[in-house]
């Protein structure tokens, strides 16, 4: 398990995105050789704060993906639970998620998996908390009555058979969320804390969210800092080394 600080969330969000671009370069996917990106996203396709909007905005329109190969769970789908289990497939099917990206919430839940999920959970119907509730009516101009109460998740378990699971934590709102996760043991009413035994975990966090952590916790993942700071150094793809090689080989010569 890593744990990465950053002094502020803006940081925390460019070394996450830095990773992940470097997992990408890295793994260097082809037209038969798929980076299968996993992304907590659901509900109904046409609503303007939908999951499903929010990543087309966001997200895809700015990459260069094509929208077959993007799968989001569609909460209005006539058979839900025929849509969950579809997703799964579609996941094995891509041969598994390489990296899932998440948050967490105040209470410790990743994705829609509220306090109480099984651990082993797969993509289900899952019943939201209030506290979820509320902290998504702000989406819904503070109109309780117009928030979902019932959304579409992949399950613990589902993330935890990715190959590596990034999780960002930013704010004090939710140190005591990040404490739970990796101070403490697993325990199904903080969901985030079954990622204490994923083998390839990575915390991504703001001084903020560090509040709650014993001292010498944070000095102990600060001191870390040096290494893993290198994973975010520039790298290039194998296009970009060819482009290089070949703009040098077309320099003039010079004695």
């Amino acid at each position: 398990m890593k744990l990465i600080i950053l002094d502020h969330y803006s940081q925390a969000s460019e070394w996450a995105a830095k990773y992940i671009r470097n997992r990408i370069i890295q793994f260097n996917p082809g037209p038969d050789k798929y980076f299968t990106l996993g992304l907590p996203t659901g509900l109904r396709r046409d609503h303007p704060e939908s999951y499903h909007s929010f990543m087309w905005n966001n997200f895809f329109k700015h990459i260069d993906i094509h929208p077959e190969n993007t799968h989001i769970l569609d909460g209005t789908a006539a058979d839900l639970q025929a849509e969950c289990d579809a997703f799964e497939e579609k996941i094995k099917a891509a041969g598994g998620i390489e990296l899932f990206v998440g948050g967490i919430g105040p209470d410790g839940h990743i994705a829609f998996n509220e306090p109480g999920s099984s651990l082993v959970s797969r993509t289900r119907v899952k019943t939201l908390a209030m506290d979820t509730i509320l902290a998504n009516a702000r989406f819904f101009d503070g109109d309780l009555a117009k928030v979902p109460t019932m959304a579409l998740t992949v399950g613990v378990g589902t993330v935890m058979d990715a190959r590596e699971v990034m999780i960002l934590i930013t704010g004090a709102h939710k140190a005591f969320a990040l404490y739970k996760a990796i101070e403490e043991g697993v325990n199904h009413m903080w969901t985030v804390s079954a990622f204490q035994q994923h083998p390839r975990t990575v915390f991504v966090c703001d001084e903020d969210a560090t509040l709650e952590l014993k001292v010498k916790t944070v000095k102990y993942f600060k001191g870390l800092m040096l290494v893993h700071n290198k994973l975010v150094d520039p790298l290039y793809s194998i296009k970009e080394k060819e482009t290089e090689k070949s703009q040098s080989s077309k320099k003039p010569y010079s004695d």
